[in-house]
């Protein structure tokens, strides 16, 4: 485990070899990372989850804005050549001003999936679980204000607790899943969108309880796929076999975030950084 320290961004000409940068609050990101590492197996990434102050959903929008753009600072300036913000409650903060601050792409989570969900759904009822955060913004009511789709919004906030705890079945896992859902289920949803990162490791029982014939569209996979489409359009895919790199930095304690992300996420988590910010 090694000690990084944090530098203001330097953002010159973008090069196709340099990583990808990918941003949470915590431990939910890390569903988009191997996401993207599926789609473009040969891209280097650069992760860094803020755990030392997650969660963002309880807290002021404005607080998650700032506490979002020094993450995204420190990952522009180790130089990579797109930013993800695989986190629903920073982007909904934070989105519209790292675009106008970096002059790299910039790629989020709620647009992927709220098209998604309009263009499946088969009688325009769509739902999203999601941070009290990301609800309290309305990003995803913003999202489908030109679709025919009408939103029905559940905040789950516990599902993060949950989550971070390692924790993805169990009776009171179950318990809280049918509180949360049943209004949604009551509602008619036939499409639900996972509006948290944290969500896809809790899709089994998210589905046990929605019924086989509610689709799930996953903001984290949506986000991954919005990502390959546009570092390809502009050129930005690397284009000779390599074998990536993938580093994972936390603002918190580096043992606890591997032990977790290797609980969840198997292999794909190893030797992680520790970064203090100022």
């Amino acid at each position: 485990m090694t000690t990084v320290g944090h530098r203001r961004p330097t953002v010159g000409r973008v090069r196709i070899n340099a990583p990808i940068g990918i941003f949470d609050s915590g431990f939910g990101g890390l569903t988009v990372a191997r996401a993207i590492v599926d789609l473009l197996p040969d891209e280097d990434i650069i992760y860094l989850g803020d755990t030392a102050r997650t969660p963002y959903g309880p807290r002021p929008i404005a607080e998650v804005r700032e506490f979002t753009l020094e993450c995204l600072d420190w990952l522009v300036g180790q130089g990579v050549k797109a930013l993800v913000i695989a986190c629903n409650t920073a982007s909904s903060a934070a989105l519209r001003d790292a675009r106008e601050r970096y002059d790299i792409p910039v790629i989020e989570v709620i647009l992927p999936a709220a098209r998604k969900a309009a263009t499946i759904s088969r009688n325009g009822k769509v739902g999203v679980i999601c941070t009290q955060g990301t609800a309290n913004s309305r990003s995803y009511d913003d999202a489908l204000v030109a679709s025919r789709a009408k939103l029905f919004t559940q905040p789950c906030p516990r599902f993060v607790d949950f989550v971070e705890a390692g924790i993805t079945s169990g009776v009171e896992l179950l318990e809280v899943a049918t509180d949360y859902l049943t209004p949604l289920k009551d509602e008619g949803v036939d499409t639900l969108i996972l509006g948290c990162t944290h969500y896809p490791l809790l899709s089994g029982v998210v589905s046990l309880v929605m019924g086989e014939e509610v689709t799930l569209v996953s903001s984290s996979d949506e986000s991954a796929r919005a990502a390959y489409a546009l570092l390809t359009r502009r050129n930005l895919v690397r284009t000779e076999p390599h074998v990536a790199t993938r580093r994972f930095v936390t603002t918190g304690d580096p043992k606890a975030f591997e032990g977790l992300g290797r609980r969840l996420m198997g292999g794909f988590v190893s030797g992680i950084e520790s970064l203090h910010l100022d």
